[in-house]
């Protein structure tokens, strides 16, 4: 089953590291736009690539 995703999420390409991390504009079905930092806008297939949930969380200073 592919992830559903919903505008607002944050992504990663697993393809292409150095496109950022990106914000999920919209998904309708397998069809999803995302907004990448160092890209742009870019409508990917999900049904082909797999988006990797992207880890916001500051790590912890100790």
């Amino acid at each position: 089953m592919a992830d559903r995703w919903t505008p607002g999420d944050f992504v990663r390409h697993p393809g292409e590291p150095d496109w950022g991390i990106g914000q999920v504009q919209s998904a309708v079905g397998d069809r999803v736009t995302v907004n990448f930092e160092h890209r742009g806008k870019v409508l990917i297939n999900t049904a082909v690539i797999r988006l990797v949930a992207a880890d916001l969380d500051p790590p912890l200073q100790r």
